[in-house]
Order: C-alpha cells, then structure tokens, then sequence
C-alpha cells in the first residue's frame, strides 16, 4: 500500500491557472475572490465575501483525475492565513451535482491538516444529504470553499494536497 499520493503541488510546474474561481455571483451574490502564485511559490486564495443579494461563499475548484483514493485514510492540507473555518470537498466524479464536505480550521502558520476521508459527508447547496459518506475509489474534482454566513475578508496560502495513510 502506498504511502503518499500528490493531488496538487502549487511549488512544481503546476499553476493557479489550473484552478476555477466560483462565487456566489452565479446564485446573485456579491462575494469576490482570486487565486494567484506568491513569491514562495504557494497558491493564494483571497478575498471578501458579502451576504447581499443572498450571497455568501466563495471557491475556487481544480479537476483532477485521482483513482486507487481507497487505498488512502486521509486527505492533507497544507495550509496558513487568516484564522476562518474553510470546507473542502470532493467529487467523485464532475458531473455529481453534489459534493462530499469536510471543515477545517487556518491559523496563521503553516499547518497540515489531516481530514479523515471517511468523514466527508455529501452536501449540496448547504445542506446534507441522506446518503453515505465518501467511500469512492477516485476523485475528479477538488473544492475549497468558505461560507461561514458572516462578511469577511479571508486569505488562504495553500502549499499542496496529498493523499496519506
């Protein structure tokens, strides 16, 4: 069994271009967000989330095309910024109309953090659904969200995701 799988590494060859930004925007809303490289190399997911017209989230999402995920116990984050509650999701594949949820708490150090795969739970539009938890063998979308129901401006410094045990 193996030890580690990368999804995504901002630091190699790989760019925030490979990244889509979806906002409340397309339901009305008003919240705005950009990805970008810094100096360092990290991804840098920003911006200000506004509640009117509805609105309220922000995210930026990747396709991917990752299979044998049964062979793993845990997705990893590394990731820093401003403290907030970020979701993380996952499709198993694109065209899913919903998505499988994990929170996560950002400090402002960098940080791996450790969500147990098992534990992802199938939402959509904000709201659990009455199926099981993630227990696919692959994943083809990537998701990270904020929508906490408050204004804020938030920044995300994102290093990579990996597959572990």
């Amino acid at each position: 069994m193996a030890q580690e799988q990368l999804i995504y590494d901002f630091k190699s060859s790989e760019n925030p271009e490979d990244w889509t930004i979806v906002n409340d925007g397309v339901m009305g809303g008003l919240s705005t967000s950009s990805i970008n490289l810094n100096a360092e190399g990290h991804a840098v997911f920003l911006g200000n989330i506004s509640l009117k017209n509805n609105g309220g989230f922000s995210s930026v999402r990747h396709f991917t095309n990752i299979s044998d995920v049964g062979d793993y116990k845990y997705i990893n984050l590394k990731v820093r910024g401003n403290p907030s509650t970020y979701q993380f999701r996952l499709k198993k594949k694109r065209g899913d109309y919903y998505s499988y949820v994990n929170t996560f708490e950002v400090t402002p150090t960098w940080k791996t953090m450790k969500l147990e795969i098992s534990e992802f739970y199938p939402t959509y539009r904000g709201r659990s659904l009455d199926l099981p938890n993630f227990e696919a063998m692959s994943i083809e979308e990537v998701t990270f969200l904020i929508g906490n129901k408050v204004v804020e401006e938030f920044k995300l410094e994102i290093d990579k995701i990996f597959l572990s045990n």
